[in-house]
Order: C-alpha cells, then structure tokens, then sequence
C-alpha cells in the first residue's frame, strides 16, 4: 500500500491541512466512521512517524463494532468493583460507543536501550498526531484523549497490555456532527526565541 516517497516535492495541500487541523469532540460525532480501506490509511499514515533507532515502539488496538462496548463493558465493570455510582458507571460503559472508530496507540518504549525512552515516547505521540492528520485528509473528524481509563492499571491489564506498556492515547475517529469552530491559537511571537 505504501507509496515510494517523492523527496522535494511541493505539498501546499498538506501544508494547508496542518494550518486549519481542527479535532473535532468524541461526544460530538457520528456514523459514518472510515472504511476499512481508510482504516488501513490511518493506521499506515500513523506508523509513518517518527521513529529514532527503528524500534517501532508503538503498536495499536482498534476498537470497532462490538469491540467498542466491550471495551464500555471493562470501563463499567473496573469501576462497578471500586463502588463507583450506578450513573457513572453507565457512562463509562457507552464511552467508546461515541465514535464509529476507536484506536489505541499504545507506547512500548524498550528501557535499557541505546535510543532513550523519552524519544521513543515522543516517537509514540507523533503517531497519534499522523493518525488525527490522516483522519482529516479522509474528510473524517478525530479527537486524541486519555483521560483515566488510559492510566487505570485494571483497564490497561484488561485491554492487554504488558508490563511497561503505556496508554499514548486513544484516537475517536468518526463524522462532525457539527461544524467544527476554531479555537484559540499561541501568539506566535509570544512562543518563538531566536537564538
């Protein structure tokens, strides 16, 4: 599916699409979600990052279909066993139903390796930004969180991680329901030093 690369190669449309990316909210979106076919752009557009060394520390969990309230199911069910109120506790389960798509990216950062973890998890964020960019080249809308269910040990057990392994952020890809309105943005010369 890759294509060979075409070094020195204008691309004002790219250049375009970074300056106006905007994330669209998970709790705002709707069908349709990507095809399979787009699926496996993203997913290939998000391993195209960064990677220093070659270690490829990332991997990802896709969560589609009845897969997505499975995942709903563990969220309920960790927070069931810590007591947690009967409302929240739906919530939770209907979370990843928000959008059509869910990915997981998950960080595997390699300790006691020359390329240090630091850059391998830089590495792994650079993934979820290929996949939003991705995601918005598709016409779709994508929205980057983690909140607590990426750093609860029980869910990260759950969802199959492995010792060391981190949540780098969980992808909701899916359809605006609405027209996305522009945010604040960083004074750029209140954030740039020439040195």
């Amino acid at each position: 599916m890759s294509k060979q690369p075409q070094f020195n190669h204008p691309a004002p449309d790219a250049l375009d699409l970074l300056l106006t990316r905007r994330s669209g909210s998970a709790k705002a979106m709707k069908e349709p979600g990507p095809s399979k076919k787009q699926l496996a752009q993203i997913l290939e557009a998000g391993a195209r990052a960064p990677d220093h060394g070659k270690l490829f520390p990332w991997r990802f969990i896709v969560f589609e279909g009845k897969g997505r309230e499975r995942a709903g199911d563990i969220l309920a069910d960790v927070l069931e066993a810590e007591g947690e109120r009967a409302k929240r506790i739906e919530e939770e389960r209907a979370r990843f139903l928000r959008a059509p798509v869910v990915i997981g990216v998950i960080s595997s950062a390699r300790e006691q390796h020359k390329i240090p973890v630091w850059e391998q998890e830089l590495s792994a964020g650079a993934v979820c930004q290929n996949i939003l960019i991705a995601a918005t080249a598709l016409g779709l809308v994508g929205n980057w969180l983690t909140e607590w269910y990426g750093y609860h040990p029980a869910v990260k057990e759950k969802l199959g991680l492995k010792a060391g392994e981190r949540v780098a952020g969980f992808i909701y890809i899916g359809t605006a329901k609405d027209e996305l309105e522009e945010r604040p943005r960083p004074e750029m010369d209140k954030i740039i030093m020439t040195f």
